[in-house]
């Protein structure tokens, strides 16, 4: 069985997207594909194909999305240790090559965003920093080649 890993806001998120695709866009596109019907011969129809397309590639994202709801492990921040680099953690790192000061928030892959500083846990910078403590260094292979990143603070925010 498949866990999803998600906090207590992302789970609300997936919820609203889930209402959203159910409640409004999945009638909008539906409505497409009937209006398009009543055009007349389906086989030359590119409006209908491309309208029952769209509905079915809606229909699988909520799919998706309920799935993971369904398997949904939520992660409160007061249930994670707060001297080692886990999920939820505030990270500030130092690049030992670069002497750059990096700062990361780890999260579940559904909530990263690399402009907020927010990366996956399953990325491989975040999978590199699991467990570590302050003052430990992150041997980290990259597309790119290795980071050492040394580990300066953990917080949570």
């Amino acid at each position: 069985m498949s866990k999803f890993y998600v906090t207590p806001e992302g789970l609300k998120k997936l919820k609203e997207e889930v209402k959203q695709l159910k409640n409004v866009k999945r009638p909008e596109v539906a409505g497409r594909v009937q209006v398009a019907r009543e055009h007349g011969d389906l086989k030359e129809n590119a409006e209908y194909h491309s309208a029952k397309e769209e509905l079915q590639l809606l229909q699988n994202r909520i799919n998706d999305l309920e799935f993971k709801i369904m398997h949904a492990v939520i992660v409160k921040e007061e249930d994670i240790p707060r001297d080692k680099v886990y999920i939820l953690a505030t990270v500030d790192l130092q690049d030992l090559k670069t002497k750059e000061k990096l700062t990361y928030t780890l999260v579940p892959e559904n909530e990263a965003d690399w402009e907020l500083g927010k990366i996956s846990v399953n990325t491989p910078i975040g999978k590199g920093l699991l467990g570590k403590s302050v003052g430990e260094t992150a041997k980290i292979t990259i597309p790119a080649g290795e980071l050492n990143l040394k580990v300066l603070k953990i917080y949570r925010t």
